[in-house]
């Protein structure tokens, strides 16, 4: 499976942002999608995510209310719109994808990794 993240950008706070994730590949293994982010110096930290054949969606506390996660099966594609930004979403967005049955947002049962979008927010 391979992953390709874009949409990242430099916003300034209170903008949307409409990150998009495609996947290729041995696509029907995918049992789980996800968005992850990391900023330098801290752990890579869960977004949002969704099942890749379900709309069960969940997110991070931090940006519940404010992102929106969706796929499009026919695309392969996943979104994650990010509304009110925020100074501190400031981070490298991965799209990770999960062939595991068990529901996790720990980005070490994530079996593929996209290559990193950059979203930074200013004040």
């Amino acid at each position: 499976v391979q992953l390709q993240a874009s949409g990242g950008g430099l916003v300034q706070a209170g903008s949307s942002l409409r990150l998009s994730c495609a996947a290729s590949g041995r696509t029907f293994s995918i049992n789980q999608m996800a968005w992850f982010r990391q900023v330098p110096g801290k752990e890579r930290e869960f977004v949002a995510t969704i099942h890749f054949s379900g709309v069960a969606t969940d997110y991070a506390n931090s940006v519940k209310g404010r992102f929106s996660m969706s796929r499009d099966n026919t695309k392969n594609t996943v979104d994650l719109q990010m509304n009110s930004l925020k100074p501190e979403d400031t981070a490298v967005y991965y799209c990770a994808a999960s062939v595991s049955r068990t529901y996790s947002v720990v980005p070490s049962m994530y079996d593929y990794w996209g290559q990193g979008t950059q979203v930074t927010v200013s004040s």
